[in-house]
């Protein structure tokens, strides 16, 4: 059931409704209570995921907006889910790749500047000034986005291309195609390729977009596109120095766009518990899915175990259950590419 909400995106009152056409009758309610009593027993792996995630030296982050049921003014409210995502499978790690998920009432810089007050290393995540205060004192180190930084620039290509646009997303292309070549190599061989490849094309990117600059309105769309990339050029170009840092935050998107296509179905969150039951178990289908596992497998064999005996067991056997220890009797799927 909640594989099939949060997983196959499957509101709640349709599958009531899909039960009772097969002549099972259980009430909605009935189905909720349900999820939260597996988003309970799952707790203790959603912090375990959390706990190791904090341990890593560089996360992906990223957040977008879910309605949430505000009953007092009979609206919905702009609550937020935030993704945290370790997974440094690009880079030669052979660590478990996790995701995490937060959910909030609103969008405040407190929120990440809480998550991640323990964290040192690269934070890879958009321009959101929310995250700004982490990167003070240097303990955390911006890694911008040069995928954020290319869409801007193509929506004035999409508009108005020029050869301008055109030369200036051709340059990023070229970016790219060098990445494709160290992808999975481990982080020395990718800081050295990178040196002596992609540093001077990024370097021909900043005159031409320096130049580009001296000739636009400062006021025009253009103008305001590169200029956003220029004032973050020493975290856009961060990658260059450090074989760990990606080019861009598209693992942290990837990790948000199964939301996405979920809160077309089931519309909003009712409630604050609401949506933090969704991020727990959000948290617990997607590092399966990072880790070659079947969800549904994996969350009716742990939650069995976690109701039976497992909280009596050695604190050290918890790890036999995390999504990258666990074992079942079938195969797991591909893993993601």
């Amino acid at each position: 059931m909640v594989v099939n909400k949060f997983d196959h995106h499957l509101p709640l009152y349709r599958q009531a409704e899909m039960m009772a056409a097969q002549g099972i009758d259980i009430d909605r309610s009935t189905l909720a209570g349900w999820a939260g009593q597996a988003a309970a027993l799952l707790d203790p792996i959603v912090a375990r995921i959390r706990a190791e995630g904090l341990k890593a030296t560089k996360i992906h982050a990223d957040d977008t907006p879910v309605p949430m049921l505000d009953p007092g003014r009979g609206k919905t409210a702009t609550a937020r889910l935030w993704t945290y995502v370790v997974d440094d499978r690009a880079s030669g790690s052979a660590n478990p790749a996790l995701v995490w998920y937060r959910f909030t009432p609103d969008r405040t810089g407190t929120h990440p500047q809480t998550e991640l007050k323990s964290f040192t290393g690269l934070l890879q995540a958009d321009g959101y000034a929310g995250y700004d205060k982490l990167y003070d004192g240097g303990r955390v180190r911006e890694v911008a986005c040069w995928a954020h930084f290319r869409r801007k620039i193509f929506e004035n290509h999409a508009t108005s291309p020029t050869p301008l646009t055109i030369g200036l997303l051709e340059r990023i292309a070229q970016l790219y195609v060098r990445e494709a070549e160290i992808r999975g190599q481990p982080p020395d061989v990718r800081r050295r390729h990178r040196q002596d490849h992609s540093k001077p094309l990024v370097e021909d990117l900043r005159i031409a977009i320096d130049d580009a600059l001296r000739r636009l309105s400062p006021k025009s769309a253009m103008a305001k596109a590169l200029s956003y990339g220029r004032k973050r050029w020493i975290a856009l170009t961060r990658f260059l120095d450090d074989g760990r840092a990606e080019i861009d935050n598209n693992i942290a998107e990837r990790a948000i766009r199964s939301i996405a296509i979920g809160r077309k179905n089931w519309l909003f969150a009712g409630s604050k518990t609401g949506g933090e039951r969704a991020a727990a178990i959000y948290s617990v289908i997607e590092t399966c899915k990072l880790n070659g596992i079947e969800p549904q497998a994996y969350i009716a064999d742990v939650i069995a175990k976690i109701a039976s005996d497992w909280p009596a067991s050695p604190a050290s056997r918890w790890d036999e259950l995390m999504p990258w220890n666990w074992t079942a009797d079938r195969a797991p799927i591909s893993m993601a590419a």
